[in-house]
């Protein structure tokens, strides 16, 4: 069923606005997934922030051009879904190539991180890249560890004094208590 010219210009806009919002897309292959499993999919991309789209080859390659995003050839053929991530592409791409790992329907064709074309690869490497929480976590760690132990170092004269009046004070208490 062929789709009106109208209705094509409003999907090439809203996926122009999409790949302009994201941070990070995933394109994939899809055939053979049922909607049972295509709903399971979008629920889980959903969750972290994003969305699931298929796109007609080429009202998606109108948009690539409308958005100023570089395409292979291989990106647009055959049956096509873009993963839109538009918090956090690691989490993302850990979704996207955890269920194409357990399903022989959907396969990662490549992406963009940012502006930057990615292959299936790449796509593979950014998914093993921690959540961007832990992330946070791990450089607020490696900032402020420097800070602590200037901390300690600074405390640390403080603490001697204070320990050697101790021990002066329990000497001084001692015989006075025998």
């Amino acid at each position: 069923m062929a789709i009106s010219k109208q209705r094509k210009d409003e999907l090439v806009a809203f996926y122009t606005e999409q790949l302009h919002r994201s941070q990070a897309l995933i394109v994939t292959e899809y055939s053979g997934l049922n909607m049972k499993q295509m709903d399971e999919l979008r629920g889980k991309i959903r969750e972290a922030g994003g969305e699931f789209h298929i796109v007609k080859n080429t009202l998606g390659q109108v948009a690539f051009d409308a958005a100023g995003l570089p395409q292979p050839d291989k990106l647009m053929k055959g049956s096509t879904a873009i993963a839109f991530a538009f918090q956090d592409g690691p989490a993302m791409a850990k979704i996207i190539s955890d269920y194409a790992r357990t399903s022989d329907f959907v396969k990662v064709k490549g992406g963009y991180l940012g502006k930057n074309l990615m292959s299936a690869e790449d796509v593979k490497a950014l998914a093993e890249l921690p959540p961007l929480p832990v992330m946070r976590a791990q450089l607020l760690g490696v900032l402020s560890a420097p800070a602590s132990k200037l901390v300690r170092t600074l405390a640390e004269p403080a603490r001697q004094v204070a320990a050697a009046l101790k021990a002066y004070a329990e000497k001084d208490a001692a015989p006075a208590a025998a």
